[in-house]
């Protein structure tokens, strides 16, 4: 058939981008601080192959899971900004999604331990039970918001965290493998990543991070929100 008779393709509504959070652990440990990312499986739909940090959709046990301390002030005032329907709830939720995403793509717990099993009904949660490990949001810090352009047919509206990895409570083994999520997991430098495959908006995380980690990773800073408007691909300050 002729081009020119191949009928265009039906527009649609873009699709509704989904809650998501991220973890970015940052370990300051040696002379250059290093992230921990992730090589995803190249078999998935969304982003095969790609180094990526620690992340998913937000389940609704984020909302009800038992924690030990409190978002920080700014961090929580930093995610109410813009959000539809703001809550504390939901800010809570966004940061123990991006730890439980965490644990289940590379086998990290971030927490307390040391005060018993938190108590759950969801599977979700169960490692974190039989491990005696409470999820811990206060040591988390904002660092972006990232929203995936309307082109794409999976879309999520992500918060990016960090945290230094001296908040790591208990670690699992055997959870990456050419059979999971992350078929690698690494501890890299900044400089170390430009050289791995990475989405441009993986790339602009980090150089935040890296403004980040000369400042002072928690200190209360502007938080830039990359996302589509009218067509054009912007990046505001929160």
């Amino acid at each position: 058939m002729p081009d020119a008779e191949i009928p265009a393709p039906a527009r649609t509504r873009p699709v509704t981008p989904r809650d998501a959070a991220s973890l970015i652990l940052v370990d300051r440990s040696g002379r250059k601080p290093r992230v921990l990312m992730g090589k995803r499986h190249p078999g998935h739909v969304f982003m095969p192959g790609f180094m990526v940090f620690p992340g998913g959709r937000v389940e609704a046990a984020d909302r009800s899971m038992r924690v030990y301390g409190s978002l920080a002030a700014h961090t929580e005032r930093n995610l109410l900004a813009r959000m539809a329907r703001p809550s504390p709830g939901k800010a809570r939720a966004l940061a123990l999604c991006a730890i439980r995403e965490t644990f289940e793509e590379t086998g990290i717990l971030i927490g307390e331990s040391g005060l018993g099993a938190p108590a759950t009904s969801s599977a979700h949660w169960r490692a974190f039970a039989e491990r005696e490990v409470y999820p811990a949001p206060e040591p988390l810090s904002f660092v972006a918001r990232a929203i995936t352009p309307s082109r794409f047919p999976r879309r999520f509206d992500t918060r990016f965290f960090a945290a230094d990895a001296s908040h790591i409570a208990a670690q699992t083994e055997d959870v990456t493998g050419p059979d999971s999520e992350f078929v690698e997991t690494r501890w890299l430098t900044v400089e170390e990543t430009k050289q791995e495959n990475l989405a441009d908006i993986t790339r602009m995380i980090l150089a935040e991070v890296g403004k980040r980690l000369e400042l002072g990773l928690e200190k209360d800073l502007p938080v830039p929100f990359f996302h589509e408007w009218r067509g054009t691909w912007r990046c505001d300050e929160i």
